[in-house]
């Protein structure tokens, strides 16, 4: 059996201390009640997002005073040269729906470049990380993305087929679709991990924030 890694980088320890407190949080909600506001966006938010965004934001704080935020609830607050990028539910609409693949997700960006990210999923407990030159791991063990090197055949996933719909890339998915040999839809974080893990080769996804993604980049890139 391989050897388990923990995190050991400083801000990788604090972005899972603050994610696993999130987590907690939204759980606490997710196993009890909350009510759904609809943002003008027109995606729904409850009490589970904004508390948990306020305890990652308190608990990074604290670990690391003179870095900045941007999170998906709040906004931006402080410097942005070195800031944290913060999604406290990624996945809302299937927190509300009490699907389990929803995740709490933290990225540090500094000028400009993601060098940390966590992805938790409270539900199940599975944990991912990465730290730019330290490879991505997934609870404790390291990532490596597939070697498949053909097209026809990958495993293609995506997301939300009616927001790929409006876009102007439809008929290059339907091309994608074509080419692969597989299709299936695993929306938000966890179409990243399975590329990530190696488990599928492509992913695809549309109308995207920088908290949906910081996190994602650096995991697949250091897989």
């Amino acid at each position: 059996m391989a050897a388990v890694a923990a995190p050991r980088h400083p801000t990788v320890v604090a972005a899972v201390e603050a994610a696993r407190a999130a987590g907690e949080v939204a759980m606490r909600y997710y196993r009890g009640g909350f009510e759904i506001t609809i943002k003008p966006d027109q995606t729904p938010v409850t009490q589970a997002d904004r508390e948990a965004e306020e305890t990652i934001t308190a608990i990074l704080r604290r670990a690391f005073p003179d870095m900045g935020f941007l999170g998906e609830e709040f906004g931006p607050q402080g410097p942005t040269d070195r800031r944290w990028i913060i999604d406290p539910i990624d996945g809302t609409k299937n927190f509300v729906r009490h699907l389990p693949i929803w995740a709490v997700l933290i990225a540090l960006e500094e000028h400009g470049e993601v060098t940390t990210g966590v992805v938790l999923n409270p539900v199940t407990g599975d944990l991912f990380w990465a730290r730019r030159g330290e490879g991505a791991y997934a609870n404790g063990q390291r990532l490596r993305v597939s070697e498949c090197a053909a097209m026809k055949d990958a495993f293609l996933l995506h997301s939300s087929l009616s927001l790929l719909r409006r876009t102007p890339y439809w008929p290059g998915f339907v091309r994608l679709i074509d080419a692969t040999s597989r299709t299936r839809g695993f929306g938000d974080y966890y179409g990243y991990c399975l590329v990530a893990e190696g488990k599928g080769e492509v992913y695809v996804e549309a109308d995207l924030k920088p908290w949906d993604v910081a996190p994602m980049k650096i995991l697949v890139e250091e897989a």
